[in-house]
C-alpha cells in the first residue's frame, strides 16, 4: 500500500474501515448489535473485544509462552533467532531449511529451502520492509495494535511431502473443536478443504473455489484435537493451527479473528451455523 493511500486511509475511524471491508466481501453491512453469523462475530470481536490475551495470542512470539504453559515446549518449532535488526540474522549458523516471518502481521512469511543458495540481502530487505509496516494500521484489526514488530527465524516443519506442510486449522468454540480447515500447497497451488473433528468431509467451501483432493487423516488427529481444546479452554473462540508429521505434532499459530471476518462460506447458511456455536462473552 502506498504511503499516500495509507495516510489518506488513516483519517477514517477503525469501525468505518472494518465495516467497509466486510461489506465489500459479503455484500452487506454486518449486524453488530446482535451478531449471528461467524463472520459478524469476528468483526464484533475486532471492534469491541479488548482482552489483552487476544493480543498475546496474535503475537507470534508471545503466544509461545501461552502454548508452553499448557502443552509443554516439545510441540513448539525451534526458535532460532529473534530480532528487530534483520541484518544481524546469523545465516551461517542456520540449517538448510528455515522460516522467516514477523511477529506482528498475517501472511508475511519467507521459507528458505536451500541456505547455500540463499540471497541474504533479499531476506534482509523483505524483513526490514515488514518492520516498517503496521498490519493494524492497514486493516484495523485491534489484536495486532500493540504487538512489538520483530522478525523471527524458526524451524521448518517437514512433513515429508517435499514442499510446505499441510496446515491444519482447528476451530474451537467454548473449549470444543467444531471444524478443521486444511490448507495444502499454500505458496504454489493453494487449496482448502473442511472436515469435522472425526475427519468427515464437509460439503462447504471457505473462501477458495479450489478444494484439495482427498486428504488422508493426519497421524496425530486425536492429539491435535486434545491440544486445540486445551488451548481453547475457557475461551469463547480461537482457531489453532498445527503441522502434523510422522515424528509428532507441531504448533503453528493461534488466530482470534480468522480472515478478519472476510472469509466467505458456501453455502452461506454455514456462516450462520458456525456463528451459532460461538457464544460471545457477556462483557468484552
Amino acid at each position: 500500500m502506498s504511503a499516500l493511500k495509507q495516510r489518506f486511509k488513516g483519517f477514517f475511524p477503525n469501525w468505518f474501515i472494518v465495516v467497509r471491508n466486510y461489506r465489500r466481501a459479503h455484500g452487506a453491512v454486518p449486524n453488530l448489535i446482535a451478531p449471528r453469523t461467524f463472520n459478524e462475530k469476528v468483526v464484533h470481536r475486532i471492534l469491541f473485544d479488548r482482552r489483552p490475551l487476544l493480543t498475546q495470542m496474535q503475537d507470534k512470539v508471545a503466544v509461545r509462552s501461552y502454548v508452553e504453559s499448557r502443552l509443554g515446549s516439545s510441540i513448539l518449532p525451534k526458535l532460532y533467532y529473534l530480532t528487530n535488526r534483520p541484518e544481524t540474522i546469523p545465516f551461517e549458523k542456520l540449517p538448510e531449511k528455515f522460516v522467516v516471518k514477523p511477529t506482528h502481521g498475517s501472511g508475511w512469511v519467507q521459507i528458505v529451502f536451500n541456505t547455500p543458495a540463499l540471497d541474504r540481502n533479499a531476506i534482509i530487505e523483505i524483513s526490514s520492509g515488514w518492520l516498517k509496516r503496521s498490519w493494524y494500521k492497514e486493516v484495523r484489526e485491534w489484536p495486532y495494535k500493540d504487538i512489538e514488530p520483530r522478525v523471527m527465524v524458526q524451524e521448518f516443519v517437514d512433513d515429508g511431502s517435499g514442499t510446505t506442510p499441510n496446515d491444519y486449522k482447528v476451530f474451537v468454540f467454548g473449549g470444543q473443536a467444531e471444524m478443521i480447515q486444511v490448507d495444502t500447497t499454500r505458496f504454489t497451488d493453494h487449496r482448502r478443504r473442511l472436515f469435522t473433528p472425526l475427519w468427515q468431509k464437509l460439503d462447504v467451501l471457505l473462501q477458495y473455489d479450489d478444494i484439495c483432493g482427498d486428504v488422508p487423516q493426519p497421524p496425530h488427529l486425536g492429539e491435535m484435537i486434545v491440544a486445540a481444546e486445551t488451548l481453547g479452554k475457557d475461551l469463547d473462540f480461537i482457531r489453532v493451527d498445527f503441522y502434523d508429521t510422522a515424528a509428532g505434532l507441531y504448533f503453528g499459530e493461534i488466530t482470534t479473528i480468522p480472515e478478519g471476518g472476510l472469509g466467505r462460506f458456501d453455502p452461506e447458511a454455514f456462516d450462520r451455523y458456525l456463528g451459532g456455536r460461538w457464544v460471545l462473552p457477556r462483557r468484552v
